[in-house]
């Protein structure tokens, strides 16, 4: 079972381009090897490897090692902190914008 990162670990993970492109290139992928995202990208491997300890530790992304290989995938429910929290302030701008609709069709009739 995988165990959800605080919702701070998962922004931070994805706060960073690069390693955004990587984890969107997993996600493209069913699975896929550190080789093939250096090939993808515009960073060295060494960098990649960086990026996607990144992604694991924030629970983004599952490892499954093969051989010689090391296969990528991405974990959905790494994406559950930030899921949660983007929901708890949806309601509250949904609330706002409601609240400000009301306001201007009072103003302006």
């Amino acid at each position: 079972m995988i165990q959800t990162a605080p919702v701070t670990t998962v922004m931070r993970a994805l706060a960073d381009p690069t390693r955004r492109a990587v984890f969107e290139q997993i996600v493209l992928s069913k699975e896929i090897t550190v080789v093939e995202l250096t090939r993808a990208s515009t960073v060295t491997q060494g960098a990649v490897s960086q990026h996607l300890k990144a992604l694991k530790q924030a629970g983004l992304v599952a490892e499954r090692p093969e051989g010689r290989n090391v296969y990528y995938r991405a974990e959905p429910e790494g994406l559950a902190p930030l899921v949660d929290w983007m929901s708890h302030y949806g309601t509250f701008w949904r609330e706002r914008f409601a609240d400000l609709r009301t306001l201007l069709k009072e103003i302006d009739p």
